[in-house]
C-alpha cells in the first residue's frame, strides 16, 4: 500500500474517482466482466469510493464476495454508504489495510489494482502478498495511467511481478492506460 496518506488520492477527492465522466471513459463493467464471475471472491485493492467494488459486487451475485481494501477509513465509509443504498452491502467486505501490509486471509479468484500500484513504495512485498492470495487459477489485473506511469516504470513493475511468481496472461487494451493480466506462474511437477 503506501507509506503515508499523502502518497494516495485523498478522500476529499473521492468524487473524481467515481463520476459519470469516468464511467463513460472507463466503464467498470466492461473492464472487469471477462474476469469476474458469479460466486467468486474478488479483491479490489485501493478501492477508494467503490468505482469497481460496486459493479463487481453485482457481477459476483449473492453467493460471491468483494473484499474492498483501502488505507483510508473515509474511503471505506463512502463505499459502505453507497453499498447500503444499492443493497449490495452483504456482498462487500470492507477491509482497512495497513500502509505496509494488506492483512487479508482469504484466497481470491480475481484481484484488481487500478491506478494504485504506482503509489506503493514496496512493490515486491505488495505484489508478493497479492500473489499469495490468488487461487491457482486466479487472475490479477493491474492498470496504471499512461499520463502518470511511464512504460519503463510499468515494465519494472512487471519484472517485480515475475520475481514474486506471477506470469503475464495478456495485456488488455484499456483507453489511456497500461494494463496487464497476471496469474500465478505454472508450477512444474518434478
Amino acid at each position: 500500500m503506501a507509506n503515508k496518506s499523502t502518497d494516495v488520492c485523498p478522500y476529499q477527492w473521492a468524487w473524481t474517482l467515481d463520476n459519470w465522466v469516468r464511467r463513460l471513459l472507463q466503464n467498470p463493467y466492461k473492464i472487469v466482466r471477462d474476469y469476474v464471475k458469479e460466486g467468486q471472491t474478488v479483491l479490489d485493492l485501493g478501492c477508494g469510493p467503490g468505482f469497481f467494488s460496486l459493479p463487481m459486487a453485482t457481477l459476483v451475485g449473492e453467493k460471491g464476495k468483494v473484499i474492498s481494501v483501502d488505507v483510508q477509513d473515509e474511503m471505506l465509509q463512502i463505499l459502505k454508504n453507497k453499498s447500503e443504498l444499492k443493497g449490495l452491502n452483504s456482498r462487500i467486505v470492507l477491509h482497512k489495510a495497513q500502509p505496509e501490509k494488506l492483512g487479508i486471509s482469504e484466497m481470491v479468484d480475481f484481484a484488481l489494482a487500478f491506478y494504485m500500484v504506482h503509489e506503493v513504495p514496496d512493490k515486491k512485498s505488495f505484489l508478493g502478498e497479492v500473489a499469495s492470495h490468488l487461487k491457482p487459477d486466479g487472475n490479477f489485473l493491474i492498470v496504471e495511467p499512461k499520463f502518470h506511469v511511464s512504460k519503463s516504470d510499468f515494465d519494472s513493475t512487471l519484472e517485480v511481478a515475475r520475481s514474486v511468481g506471477l506470469e503475464q496472461v495478456s495485456k488488455p487494451r484499456i483507453s489511456f492506460d497500461r494494463a496487464v493480466l497476471l496469474k500465478p506462474a505454472s508450477r512444474k511437477i518434478a
